[in-house]
């Protein structure tokens, strides 16, 4: 339990940010009415770019932070924690677009997967963060599900209107 708290906030963090802009980027460009193949590489390219950014930016915070306050928190241990929750949580809003090719069965059905699979994990990351910190996992769990899907609603929406005007 003591080792699950250390990390947490990282975990997290990553985490819901890495599914919030994966399954953003997959919002806008389907609201847009972009091909698969460019979804993919969206995705990809802010799955990697933005998990290393938000990594490298972890690390500057908590280097800085341990020389005003002279503590010692390792900002390589959880800038590497940011950086694969981002990644490998982030990358599940993807899935469905990256197996569709594999399984034609469910090629229409692609962004409906993604949509569930991101409603899944959003509440999945929710309850963690719930159980470590000892709060309510449901409560935690909602509030994380509707936090995410505001985002994605935002970001379908600003797709299929910039698609309405370029």
């Amino acid at each position: 339990m003591k080792y699950e708290k250390k990390y947490l906030p990282e975990f997290v963090y990553g985490g819901i940010d890495g599914v919030v802009t994966t399954f953003a980027v997959i919002a806008g460009a389907v609201g847009a009415s972009l091909s698969p193949s460019i979804i993919l590489i969206l995705g990809f390219a802010n799955l990697f770019a933005d998990g290393f950014s938000m990594a490298a930016s972890n690390y500057l915070s908590k280097e800085s932070e341990n020389s005003a306050e002279q503590k010692r928190k390792r900002p390589l241990a959880t800038s590497l924690v940011t950086f694969f929750s981002f990644v490998i949580v982030g990358f599940i809003p993807l899935f469905s677009f990256v197996i569709a090719p594999l399984f034609p069965i469910i090629e229409a059905y692609k962004f409906h997967i993604s949509i569930i699979l991101t409603a899944i994990t959003f509440a999945f990351v929710g309850a963690v963060k719930g159980r470590v910190t000892g709060k309510h996992k449901g409560y935690s769990a909602v509030e994380t599900l509707v936090i995410g899907s505001i985002a994605s609603v935002i970001a379908y929406a600003v797709g299929v209107f910039l698609k309405g005007i370029i």
